[in-house]
């Protein structure tokens, strides 16, 4: 694992902010969060000097490849409808940073940001001063969001991981229930080339007496698991044993699922997400919330149903816009991309689809450009406005070999790149197909998504509506 940091220069003074631009600027003057350091050792030392908040609730963890985000929104709600007041906490943002921090199903305001900010401020120069290396961004949201949850109070965390298990700076408390969502490759500079090495790093989450969720996973995936739950005397449920995904029937908005729980079963749930993906998250989420609980009763059944019916999970398989329809999926490594390919070919009708895809550097592109392939008959390539973003023209160039030239554009805007593929969409009649049946899906990193999901929920409709009002969230 190459982790070494580069030399620094002297950690910015944490100062109190008044507006929320200014803890914007603070926070990212920081290390970014794709630069890692396999160590504890900052973030224990900083929990510490805030009275280690995070040990006064419990904590569901979730880590895994894709699905984090989604089943993490999904077991918020479900407690939430249950009950308890609910803390939530998920990596990255789509559009603004407030969205990694969330109270009763809601992202905090800017001003609660600013205050969550300023709670940790102080203590911040202290760590810097104390370590090889100052704290990172990363690292400063984390302890925001647990001391927020802390001061709220919550009855429980919900806690997305950001890279990892093991040395992930989430990981500075012992969870009640460990979720594992399905794992596969990404990111394996850092974490490994295969699954069953980047599952050493995911079971890092599971500590003595943890109750273990896992979602299906691969033979040597699965080996790691049950080996670290035997090592640390963990209890283990696994989809397709202890519970799953009964039944499950595509439907107008979403899917018709029967779940079966550990505690009982539950029929017609409603979900309101596109995909099999997503009805799997929702069985990991039912079933993690029951561990949660601990009891031996079922969850009441209407309130499952009434829970699952509100989940959104923004940027994923989203319709933003209609006339043409416009899906966001920040899928952005091929196991995820499998997933919407399979989802489209499942809930959706389009013909031609347009891909607008812009991706990181440092991803799989290739695997996840030919993962498309099959379901586009376009695709314009664009990039994002960070510096990690590959070029249009670098992924075109890549993708010419996939699909060949006359099925490939670029468009470094990505606003351009959104219009090029709403007129070709509209424009049906060019691939042989019924004007107006077309759609376009933007796809490849969650900035791209994000970015592309701001651009199109403050335009308007053909028909004076905001984007917006089409979208779930």
């Amino acid at each position: 694992m190459d982790t070494t940091p580069e030399h620094d220069a002297p950690a910015p003074v944490a100062r109190l902010a008044e507006t929320y631009d200014e803890v914007e600027d603070a926070l990212l003057s920081r290390w970014p969060e794709t630069r890692l350091d396999p160590t504890l050792d900052r973030i224990e030392a900083f929990m510490e000097l805030l009275g280690d908040p995070q040990r006064t609730y419990p904590v569901i963890q979730v880590t895994g490849t894709n699905g984090k985000t989604s089943t993490a929104r999904m077991i918020e709600t479900l407690i939430a409808t249950i009950g308890l007041r609910v803390g939530r906490f998920t990596i990255p943002h789509l559009e603004t940073m407030t969205e990694r921090i969330s109270l009763d199903g809601d992202p905090i305001s800017e001003e609660a940001f600013v205050t969550a900010f300023n709670d940790v401020a102080p203590y911040i120069g202290l760590v810097d001063a104390e370590q090889d290396h100052p704290l990172s961004f990363f690292e400063t949201v984390v302890a925001m969001a647990y001391a927020a949850f802390a001061d709220a109070p919550v009855d429980a965390a919900v806690v997305e991981v950001g890279m990892g298990g093991t040395w992930d700076a989430t990981n500075v408390m012992d969870a009640k229930v460990a979720v594992l969502t399905p794992v596969a490759v990404d990111h394996a500079k850092y974490l490994g080339e295969t699954p069953g090495r980047i599952a050493l790093e995911k079971v890092g989450i599971i500590k003595p007496g943890t109750i273990v969720v896992s979602a299906a996973q691969s033979a040597e995936v699965d080996q790691v698991i049950r080996e670290r739950v035997t090592e640390v005397g963990a209890t283990l449920a696994r989809e397709g044993l202890e519970f799953g995904v009964t039944s499950r029937v595509p439907a107008v908005g979403g899917q018709m699922l029967g779940l079966q729980g550990l505690r009982g079963s539950y029929e017609d749930v409603f979900l309101p997400l596109y995909g099999a993906h997503q009805g799997q998250n929702a069985a990991l989420a039912l079933a993690a919330v029951e561990a949660f609980l601990g009891s031996e009763d079922p969850l009441d059944a209407d309130l499952v149903r009434e829970a699952f019916a509100e989940v959104t999970s923004p940027g994923r398989l989203e319709i933003i816009r209609r006339s043409p329809t416009i899906v966001l999926d920040a899928a952005h490594n091929p196991h995820g991309a499998a997933a919407v390919v399979a989802a489209l070919e499942d809930s959706f009708r389009f013909s031609p689809l347009i891909g607008v895809v812009g991706v990181m550097a440092d991803k799989d592109y290739e695997g996840l450009l030919a993962e498309l392939e099959p379901v586009l008959s376009h695709i314009i390539c664009t990039q994002n406005s960070t510096s990690r973003s590959m070029s249009a023209s670098a992924l075109a160039e890549v993708a010419v070999g996939i699909f060949g030239q006359d099925r490939v554009s670029e468009a470094p805007s990505l606003a351009d790149a959104l219009d090029q593929a709403a007129a070709l969409a509209e424009a049906g009649g060019a691939f042989g197909d019924a004007i107006g049946s077309g759609g376009v899906l933007v796809t490849g990193s969650v900035v791209t998504v994000g970015e592309a999901r701001a651009m199109l929920r403050s335009r308007r409709n053909p028909d004076g509506s905001r984007s917006a009002e089409q979208g779930q969230g």
